[in-house]
């Protein structure tokens, strides 16, 4: 049986952008008889099999972006949402949300019925069970259909398409150094987020420290979950357990629930033990006592140049399309109560590209 070709295949083989294969194939009288025919020919060669609905629409400017995020629980998507509208809105476009509830079924399905006519383009962030399974083909096909797609936080590096990220790797490494710094030895890392891209940076950069300082590698404080129920339990038994005098957490869940445990375990903090958080919510700032030290993540920032990325992409050149790129948005650390603190050392850091 032949294999059959995707619109960016045949593209890429006659030198020409998804666009204009995309308009050959649906006659538009944009495109020159002589260009047409040789599209046409090349792709009934290479057994392409065009998407009807998705031809018949994809030149109709809908003027909407579709917005796909894992969940709504956490404040951190909120935020991202809010910087896409509101240049969304500055350039004239819609924004249409969906929530994949973790479930790649359902990122599937939401990505098919908004990609036939009704979004011009795409941001998402992964979910968690595409992350896991490593299962990405939904996104590179509706790519290849010539739909854009920019990925925020958790992206996938199999998928060639404009991404937004922060430097998770050495936002962990340089929290897990300020813990050092300010005297914690022993510190347990929590996180219920180790099937995600994110986590995985994170934890890298948590071990490159204690490594970078000399520091043993203990399995014991080192506490990796996906059920917040058992999240409770696995930290009371840590702290029972071991001599712990510093924290890193990957999430907001994650930092709150280790704050609660450790209040009522009789841990004076940050005295005895200091706590430090990814991702900077409602609830680390302004609803927990002694109040949580966190990497704030920009989240509207992050959103303003992902609405960019895309509106340049669908606003561009169509014959001259530009390379992807990946933008890492710079984080910085907002020590509250939760940790002990050296102000010698500077509380931004990152790399921005």
């Amino acid at each position: 049986m032949k294999v059959k070709a995707t619109l960016k295949q045949i593209a890429k083989e006659l030198n020409v952008s998804v666009s204009t294969v995309s308009k050959a194939l649906n006659d538009s009288p944009e495109i020159s008889n002589q260009t047409k025919v040789k599209i046409k020919e090349y792709a009934k060669l290479k057994n392409y099999k065009p998407n009807i609905i998705g031809l018949n629409l994809k030149n109709r400017k809908t003027k909407t972006i579709g917005v796909i995020i894992p969940n709504i629980l956490n404040s951190f998507f909120a935020k991202v949402f809010s910087g896409i509208e509101k240049v969304a809105d500055a350039k004239g476009y819609n924004v249409i949300t969906c929530i994949s509830n973790e479930s790649l079924v359902k990122e599937i399905n939401t990505l098919e019925m908004l990609s036939n006519g009704t979004t011009d383009g795409f941001i998402l962030s992964v979910s968690q069970e595409a992350q896991k399974l490593q299962d990405y083909s939904h996104f590179i096909d509706i790519i290849n259909e010539g739909t854009p797609i920019v990925m925020f936080d958790r992206i996938a590096d199999e998928v060639e398409c404009d991404k937004v990220v922060v430097d998770d790797y050495d936002s962990a490494l340089n929290v897990t150094q300020r813990l050092i710094d300010t005297g914690c030895k022993n510190i347990a890392l929590i996180s219920s987020v180790d099937d995600l891209s994110v986590g995985k940076l994170r934890t890298e950069g948590y071990l490159k420290a204690l490594a970078d300082n000399g520091i043993a590698v203990n399995e014991n404080i080192i506490l990796r979950t996906n059920s917040e129920d058992d999240m409770k339990k696995k930290i009371e038994a840590v702290f029972e357990n071991n001599a712990i005098d510093g924290v890193f957490a990957l999430d907001e869940r994650d930092s709150v629930a280790a704050l609660k445990v450790a209040i009522k375990k009789g841990y004076k903090i940050p005295e005895e033990l200091s706590i430090i958080g990814f991702a900077d919510g409602i609830l680390a700032s302004r609803r927990l006592t002694p109040s949580l030290s966190t990497v704030s993540q920009h989240g509207v920032e992050i959103g303003e140049v992902a609405a960019k990325l895309l509106i340049e992409r669908l606003e561009g050149d169509e014959e001259n399309e530009a390379p992807y790129q990946t933008v890492v948005i710079k984080t910085n650390l907002k020590e509250r109560e939760s940790s002990r603190t050296k102000k010698s050392i500077p509380k931004t850091f990152g790399t921005k590209k």
